[in-house]
């Protein structure tokens, strides 16, 4: 199925970690009927082992990172699919790495307090992320500004509520495009 290539046909969920990037990104990506990748699987081996024990990485480290997370995107773009991807994201320069110029990519935001996150991520179980990195994700963070056009949620709520807010926003925003068809129509009378 073709789509009007200014409409989100992706979107990019961030946070910073336990924010819930992967629960609310499959969730979301079920309801759409849309593809998924949980973007820490995109992690070199390097990466993982350096966050297992207790280091936070550096840019040289998410910069390979970064370039699978972008690479996916542009394969989504380049075959016209729809997918949600997640990735903490949590610089500008980070953002502009992975999304690019792509019109049709979407920021969606997972805002929550530094104690309701700290409270997820110990009880989190079985994850390489522990929970000792909380602040320096925090201290990288840099939430995405209005320029970003962003859809920012906060994650104090159900994960079903979560979902139906970024599921009717990129709907409604689909919704209000004009069909191509019509577009192209417009263009040849002017």
């Amino acid at each position: 199925m073709r789509h009007n290539p200014n409409t989100p046909s992706i979107a990019v969920v961030m946070g910073v970690a336990g924010a819930g990037k992967t629960t609310i990104g499959e969730r979301l990506a079920d309801r759409l009927d849309w593809e998924f990748i949980e973007g820490d699987r995109l992690h070199p081996p390097e990466n993982v082992a350096k966050m297992q024990t207790g280091h936070p990485l550096t840019d040289a480290d998410r910069a390979p990172w970064l370039g699978a997370i972008a690479q996916a995107i542009d394969a989504w773009q380049a075959r016209s699919a729809r997918g949600v991807i997640t990735c903490s994201a949590l610089k500008r320069d980070y953002r502009r790495r992975i999304i690019g110029d792509h019109s049709g990519v979407r920021l969606v935001y997972l805002d929550g307090s530094r104690e309701l996150i700290a409270e997820r991520l110990a009880a989190r179980r079985g994850h390489f992320m522990p929970a000792s990195l909380l602040d320096s994700q925090f201290a990288a963070l840099e939430p995405p500004g209005p320029e970003e056009n962003p859809i920012t949620v906060a994650i104090d709520q159900s994960v079903d509520r979560i979902v139906r807010q970024i599921a009717a926003f990129l709907q409604a925003k689909a919704r209000i495009q004009p069909p191509v068809s019509r577009v192209n129509r417009l263009m040849e009378r002017g």
